[in-house]
């Protein structure tokens, strides 16, 4: 099998999540932290080129921040961030089983505390379900990924990823007519501390998707 276009929806999933503070930080936070800034350096900051082998290099470290503060939810669900992201550079059916573990990591993540990082689990699991091909190559699933995604919604109704991904998914699922509204909220949400570039980002996809309607 060729190589999966999983690249789109690894820095989508990426991208949901809101930066922990380090201000008042516990050892758990600590190490969510470190993760989510060397993602970000390796992301954005290292060669395409290289950016494999550094994924991989922090997997390793985001199981063991998994394994060392067992029961709790954040460093599962960017356990699964970094799997989506090394399966993004990896492709092939090597990336469908990374995808695969990350899937069980955000399930895991769910069943702890499906608030944790303001539902981030849900969204980015819900990603997986309408971003993923179905079967027989992989596990995605419409319905599925509309129920996830509606219950991020509920719990973050103003987030900007949270409109944004269900905006996106009414749009692949052909029923963009409704998508309108939601993008205006992704527009109108306020910035995030620390997450500026992860903002704009988000409302310059939403602009490109508003654009694709009003071609549509």
């Amino acid at each position: 099998m060729k190589s999966l276009s999983l690249r789109p929806l690894i820095l989508a999933v990426a991208l949901a999540l809101p930066l922990v503070s380090p201000v008042r930080a516990a050892p758990v936070d600590d190490a969510v932290v470190e993760l989510q800034r060397e993602w970000e350096q390796i992301r954005y900051q290292t060669p395409a080129k290289q950016r494999e082998a550094r994924f991989e290099q922090l997997a390793a470290k985001a199981r063991q921040a998994s394994e060392g503060h067992a029961g709790r939810a954040e460093p599962l669900i960017w356990e699964g961030i970094v799997l989506s992201s090394w399966a993004g550079e990896k492709g092939g059916l090597g990336a469908l089983g990374l995808v695969k573990q990350a899937k069980a990591l955000y399930e895991r993540a769910i069943a702890i505390d499906p608030k944790a990082l303001d539902g981030s689990a849900l969204n980015s699991l819900g990603v997986l379900y309408y971003k993923v091909p179905g079967w027989p190559i992989g596990f995605g699933d419409k319905d599925k990924a509309r129920e996830l995604l509606q219950r991020a919604l509920a719990l973050n109704p103003q987030g900007i990823d949270a409109n944004y991904f269900y905006a996106e998914y009414l749009v692949e699922t052909r029923q963009g007519s409704q998508a309108l509204p939601y993008l205006e909220r992704v527009l109108q949400a306020p910035p995030r501390p620390g997450r500026q570039l992860a903002d704009e980002g988000r409302r310059e996809e939403a602009r490109g998707l508003m654009g694709q309607l009003k071609k549509s």
